[in-house]
């Protein structure tokens, strides 16, 4: 099967890739938008490591990445794509489908964005999830929950119908379900969130809100994130992690201003919330001072070790140019948080970071890059020890 490597594609002007500075290593291409003649950017990309056996009796060691390939015309939604390497990274396979937008349902096209990719401990399953929505719109916010899996290990998928108990209106997803327990009662929280405002200025809202299943394919309404209480801010786009506490989970969200979310908040900051009873309630979201956030989706999470670790883009606080750089900051347990580090910068643009331990403090990591001048060309993976 033909596998893409950095080699096997086109430099670009700005080189993007090669002398590049930061933290990450074994830096390769998994696709470029080259590649995709339908569309016009690749974006978000999720990557997890196969489970399940293969029909030989083995256990798999590939690793895969889903992501979206946005169509022409459309703002953030087209099709999703999976691709898989078996040489830890260094190359990947030709992608398949597993969320076409040519395919109809009835009457109905839909257009697919943001993919998340799960692999629930204990089985041999990975399940992507994301959202979808009728290609007539020019955007997905108006977009429903959608759910695949696959049993042999990302190769092939099959879609699942999602079932909504307490919630039907529109949602946003952008990260892995969190295995946790709620009163004795073991259960997946997912986050995600609406803006039904940027549809429905006078009755629309944005809230930030966490679905939780004990199956992954019923999902209800558990909890909202309380705004915070000196004033509303467009919570969205959160990971959850363990917290800083025993017993405790934390969710960090990217932020914009509520009534106009073009602009950051003031100062651009994260904003977290945190639960003590397995995510059933949550505090009152409050600003992380430390924690940068310009309007663009980081990545939250905690290694092995008990270190947390924030993943975030440096652009300027309302977008002009932003994107750039990626850097991140880590915290030990009962520290506090680091000075900015880099972790990905190469003149170009770059966002929606992914990171996935594999060992003690080794992460695999995925994000879309672009060009000095264009966002989203490419879809690239790399390596990073932390701290």
């Amino acid at each position: 099967m033909k596998r893409v490597t950095d080699a096997a594609l086109p430099r670009e002007p700005s080189a993007p890739g090669t002398g590049h500075r930061g933290d990450v290593t074994d830096v390769r291409v998994v696709r470029h938008v080259r590649q995709h003649p339908e569309a016009w950017q690749l974006w978000q990309p999720h990557i997890v490591r196969a489970t399940g056996l293969l029909s030989n009796g083995r256990r798999p060691e590939h690793l895969v990445c889903a992501y979206g390939a946005m169509i022409n015309g459309k703002k953030d939604m087209g099709s999703i794509w999976v691709s898989i390497s078996k040489d830890d990274g260094d190359s990947w396979e030709e992608p398949t489908p597993l969320f076409d937008h040519t395919q109809r349902h009835g009457a109905i096209q839909f257009g697919y964005a943001n993919p998340v990719l799960f692999a629930p401990p204990g089985q041999d399953v990975i399940w992507c999830f994301a959202q979808r929505c009728p290609i007539v719109r020019q955007n997905s916010p108006d977009a429903e929950l959608v759910g695949a899996f696959s049993a042999d290990a990302g190769r092939s998928w099959t879609p699942v119908e999602m079932a909504m108990v307490g919630y039907h209106g529109p949602l946003i997803v952008c990260s892995e379900p969190y295995p946790s327990e709620i009163a004795g009662r073991k259960v997946y929280l997912l986050p995600a969130h609406r803006n039904a405002m940027q549809k429905d200025a006078l009755l629309g809202t944005r809230d930030h809100f966490i679905l939780s299943s004990t199956s992954l394919l019923e999902w209800k309404l558990e909890a909202y994130i309380p705004q915070p209480q000196e004033g509303r801010v467009f919570l969205h786009e959160g990971c959850i992690a363990p917290g800083d506490a025993s017993g405790e989970i934390k969710i960090v969200m990217r932020t914009a201003n509520y009534d106009d979310d073009s602009r950051t908040t003031d100062p651009p900051r994260a904003y977290s919330s945190v639960s003590r009873d397995g995510g059933h309630t949550w505090s009152p979201a409050q600003p992380e001072p430390d924690l940068y956030n310009a309007k663009a989706k980081a990545w939250f999470g905690r290694a092995t070790d008990g270190t947390h670790v924030y993943v975030y883009n440096d652009g300027p606080p309302q977008r002009e140019g932003g994107r750039n750089a990626l850097r991140y900051r880590t915290k030990p347990p009962g520290g506090v948080w680091s000075e900015e580090k880099t972790f990905y910068d190469a003149g170009v643009k770059n966002s929606y970071p992914t990171l996935l331990e594999y060992a003690p403090g080794e992460f695999h990591a995925v994000w879309d890059s672009g060009t000095a001048a264009a966002h989203r060309t490419h879809i690239r993976f790399g390596k990073v020890r932390i701290p």
